[in-house]
């Protein structure tokens, strides 16, 4: 079972990849934004995965096929900064 993960991965692999014994797939119910610098806002983002990268304080939210990377805060919301492209594996190797 690969809990939503692309094909070809699992939980095992993504913490192997990372490094990162502690990742884990969290709940997707909470707010989820990615930064807009040039509005100075936050666009919502509606994933159909998270992975929390306990050990770096990171999390990756794909929303369609973009992985985007960002931030746990403390109230249990994400915010993201940009999008590390499609490939799971290139998006952990940006941890």
């Amino acid at each position: 079972m690969n809990d939503g993960l692309p094909e070809g991965w699992t939980i095992e692999r993504m913490r192997f990849a990372a490094e990162d014994p502690e990742a884990d797939l969290l709940i997707l119910n909470r707010l989820v934004v990615v930064e807009d610098h040039d509005r100075m806002d936050y666009t919502s983002l509606q994933p159909d995965i998270i992975l929390a990268f306990l050990s770096f304080g990171l999390c990756l939210v794909r929303v369609d096929d973009d992985w985007y990377m960002g931030q746990l805060e403390a109230d249990g919301s994400l915010v993201c900064w940009a999008s590390y492209g499609t490939d799971l594996g290139e998006a952990i190797r940006g941890l």
